[in-house]
């Protein structure tokens, strides 16, 4: 059975991790959060001393994911998606959070100041929204709001709702 693959992306905070989980376990799909992909294979190719963290090696990370993503039936979170291939994604979801409420996740994970602005910006600035669709289809990016626990679960349903049409439209 041909199963979607699906990108979720957004700022630092938005509450990617937190939809991806709950979305592989009630859809069965497979759930791969790049930030820990990366740690664990020692996916980089230096540290940034300014942001006090490791460089992502863009190219081992698709190198990497690529015979999952041909698989299907994978949920990416990361928070970035320029350097992934168009043809990976089904569907690509961008989590926005106000700003108040994004400061305080980002201040409860210990987010020096300097990272602080630099993500609120980010945020203020749809600079993941605007990288999404310059990277992928328009007619595939879409926006969720991911501010208070009633969105998460507006957004797990209606992406459950997506799935189920993808799987009917492209298994019959």
């Amino acid at each position: 059975m041909l199963l979607p693959n699906i990108l979720l992306t957004g700022t630092p905070g938005v509450g990617k991790t937190t939809l991806g989980k709950e979305l592989a376990s009630r859809s069965g799909l497979k759930y791969i959060n790049v930030g820990d992909l990366a740690q664990e294979g020692q996916l980089y190719n230096g540290y940034d001393e300014e942001y006090d963290c490791p460089i992502l090696d863009e190219d081992r990370v698709v190198d990497e994911l690529e015979n999952q993503m041909r698989e299907g039936g994978t949920i990416v979170d990361y928070h970035g998606c320029d350097f992934f291939p168009e043809r990976w994604f089904h569907i690509v979801f961008v989590l926005r959070t106000d700003n108040s409420v994004l400061y305080k996740r980002l201040e409860t994970r210990g987010y020096g100041e300097k990272k602080l602005k630099d993500n609120i910006q980010c945020e203020i600035f749809q600079v993941l929204y605007e990288e999404a669709i310059a990277s992928y289809k328009e007619e595939i990016v879409h926006q969720l709001p991911s501010n208070k626990p009633e969105d998460l679960e507006d957004n797990i349903n209606q992406i459950l709702k997506w799935i189920e049409q993808w799987v009917k439209d492209h298994n019959t």
